[in-house]
């Protein structure tokens, strides 16, 4: 029997036992996972953050580097944004955003993916426009795809809903206007060519273990500190980064999911978005009614004019971006500079056009003493069991809702009704 075999990268023959786990490490690490599985995860991730009094966000963490920078340029002061701001290590969102970047990176890394993937001109602006729009979206919807539509389904708020039928409306609009930009434009559409670094693809791998190990000694060594607060923050070093590994390596993409329909009629990643909310929302319920957290921590007060609004913007933007947050960072640490700059400007005109809202009033938060909720001026926390009267018709809304989703996803993969190709 040969207990050899031969590889197909540089013909070197190894021990049949090495090719073996050389194998496995292609199929885990290497080949691209479902995102059927990527939901699954997430929700478990999720599921995680909630048992430990948190949940997931992403915009706060963008909005505290646009403020930093606005600091840094000299906006602060005309702004009204606060002198002392917040360490974005310690910041949780911002940590979060920062290790979900380096979960997609050390991924990328150990599938020898990452590259310096230089786009062509016209995309730079494409993704400096699409990202400042994703910041006003973001602000007035009260967080991005994350913090606006995700995380408030999964904390039984309607503003969740609301962010969802704003962002099919506005990624319609937004690929018509894409495909008008196409056919009219033809500036800057050549990409340069990528380069090719094989000295480094050979030990990326390694590369992205270094950087797994530096995660789980940061997280380690912070959970087991007497400070309490830098307690709290290894859990969310640890869920930053899993998220963004697990993003990475199933592709997971809300703007996909939004988008696709209309482009191509793909719905794989639309059907694993409806999948990812079928199983985190009663997982979350249940964990609600235990009250393992509060909800209105995590619902934004934009029921439902700012939520509806915001998902307009914000999905129009996403599609010129090339990605929402999550799906922008991830790619950012898989050496994406398009998402790099797609990413500044969502986290700059994010903060700019927070403190905007802030200063003329519209995004005041106040105190309705009837309803004992927060408001402003686009909305207000609406959480479905008070405005329902209980979980039963929550419960028969969602999945009603996530039915008819899938059912027209379903429907226009066959028929491509849908497309505006």
């Amino acid at each position: 029997m040969n207990e050899s075999a031969t590889t197909q990268e540089t013909g070197v023959s190894l021990p049949r036992w090495v090719s073996g786990f050389k194998d496995d490490y292609q199929a885990i690490l290497v080949h691209e996972w479902s995102p059927y599985l990527g939901a699954i995860l997430l929700v478990v991730v999720n599921a995680v953050l909630l048992l430990s009094g948190l949940f997931w966000g992403v915009f706060g963490g963008l909005k505290l580097w646009g403020d930093w920078f606005n600091h840094f340029i000299g906006l602060a002061p005309l702004l009204n944004i606060k002198e002392e701001l917040e360490n974005p290590l310690l910041q949780r969102i911002s940590l979060m955003d920062i290790t979900l970047i380096l979960g997609a990176f050390s991924a990328a890394l150990m599938s020898r993916q990452f590259a310096v993937r230089r786009p062509p001109p016209q995309e730079y602006l494409n993704a400096a426009f699409g990202g400042s729009l994703m910041g006003v979206g973001a602000t007035l919807a009260g967080g991005c795809t994350t913090g606006g539509f995700f995380t408030p389904l999964m904390f039984q708020s309607a503003s969740g809903w609301a962010m969802w039928a704003g962002l099919l409306l506005g990624a319609f609009i937004g690929l018509k206007a894409l495909l008008w930009e196409m056919e009219n434009i033809t500036w800057g559409t050549q990409a340069p060519p990528l380069k090719e670094n094989h000295g480094f693809k050979r030990i990326s791998p390694w590369l992205g273990f270094a950087v797994l190990a530096g995660i789980v000694w940061w997280a380690t060594s912070w959970y087991g500190s007497e400070d309490t607060k830098l307690a709290a923050r290894g859990v969310v070093i640890l869920s930053g980064f899993a998220q963004g590994f697990i993003l990475h390596r199933s592709r997971f993409c809300t703007a996909r999911a939004f988008r696709e329909p209309f482009m191509t009629a793909e719905g794989e990643m639309t059907k694993a978005m409806i999948l990812a909310l079928a199983v985190g929302i009663p997982v979350s319920s249940l964990l609600l009614q235990y009250k393992t957290v509060d909800p209105f921590l995590a619902i934004p007060p934009t029921f439902w004019i700012g939520a509806l609004g915001g998902g307009v913007i914000f999905g129009f933007g996403m599609v010129f971006a090339g990605g929402c947050a999550t799906g922008s960072m991830w790619r950012m640490g898989e050496g994406h500079l398009k998402l790099w700059v797609a990413v500044f400007f969502f986290a700059w005109i994010g903060s700019i056009f927070s403190a905007v809202a802030k200063k003329t009033g519209l995004m005041v938060r106040e105190t309705d003493l009837d309803l004992m909720v927060e408001t402003t001026k686009v909305g207000y926390q609406a959480y479905m069991p008070d405005m329902f009267g209980g979980w039963g018709w929550v419960y028969l809304l969602n999945f009603t809702i996530l039915l008819v989703w899938y059912l027209l996803v379903r429907y226009n993969e066959s028929t491509e009704k849908f497309t505006v190709l």
